[in-house]
């Protein structure tokens, strides 16, 4: 069976009025169905851009990129982007805005709208669905945006899917970015989705993730791979900070992030 998500060998280069720019180089790694895979890098090697590619945003200037054994042009692979910031409007109650997407794009139907009422209750928001963003912690802001971005793809609901997360946490103060990142580990583990996760901490990337890769500085090339196992029999990422086998990946990490310093 064919990976859920491969990049082949792929390139991109920024034009500017500079000259060329090398971006991306090489860049082949393959994703499995139900895996929740982290990308880290220096900063400005190109892990937002190798989302953005993903997404269908950019398209390389060399190599591929498959779903499910097609091209990404030719596939119909659900997949759901969630930003850095939650981008919630501020003059929208939570409930408003969870279901605008589906507004503008004249999807919102009676099912659409009781999958997104599940949702804000499974997830606990169902009791501030008519409070306004600013009445909400960062988490809960957090929580919302996720679910708005399920409600728009009901599809990432049914296996298989892909959710891009581009440093989603990287706004919230660190006890909040503990917390939200167990509830949102939890929630696409109890969904089913599979996922990569762009982020700089690396605490972050061994605590939530299967599997780390890690990208050199740009142009980027993937550097290594590194699967996280455990002995713990509960490894959601709360827990995970406290696996006897922590402190020797984020060595392991560390040493590799740094290899050109």
């Amino acid at each position: 069976m064919p990976a859920l998500l491969e990049l082949d060998h792929v390139g991109l280069s920024y034009h500017t009025l500079a000259g060329e720019i090398p971006a991306l180089s090489q860049i082949s790694f393959s994703i499995q169905e139900g895996e929740f895979v982290s990308l880290v890098g220096p900063s400005g090697c190109g892990k937002s851009t190798v989302l953005n590619l993903i997404a269908g945003l950019l398209t390389p200037e060399q190599g591929q990129i498959t779903l499910q054994g097609l091209p990404r042009e030719h596939s119909v692979l659900s997949i759901g982007y969630m930003l850095q910031k939650d981008h919630l409007f501020e003059w929208l109650t939570i409930y408003e805005n969870v279901l605008l997407g589906l507004e503008i794009q004249k999807k919102k139907s009676k099912k659409a709208v009781a999958h997104v009422d599940r949702l804000l209750q499974e997830y606990g928001l169902w009791n501030f669905r008519s409070s306004h963003p600013s009445q909400l912690s960062g988490g809960m802001r957090q929580r919302a945006a996720l679910i708005r971005t399920l409600a728009l793809e009901p599809d990432l609901l049914l296996e298989p899917s892909l959710l891009l997360l581009d440093e989603p946490f990287s706004a919230l103060d660190y006890q909040t970015r503990l917390s939200v990142s167990d509830d949102i580990w939890k929630i696409l583990q109890k969904e089913g989705n599979t996922a990569l996760l762009v982020t700089h901490d690396i605490s972050e990337a061994i605590s939530m993730s299967d599997r780390v890769i890690i990208l050199s500085k740009a142009p980027a090339c993937v550097r290594c791979e590194i699967s996280i196992l455990t002995t713990l029999a509960d490894r959601a990422p709360m827990q995970m900070r406290n696996a006897p086998e922590f402190k020797q990946y984020f060595q392991q990490i560390w040493k590799e992030l740094n290899h050109d310093a």
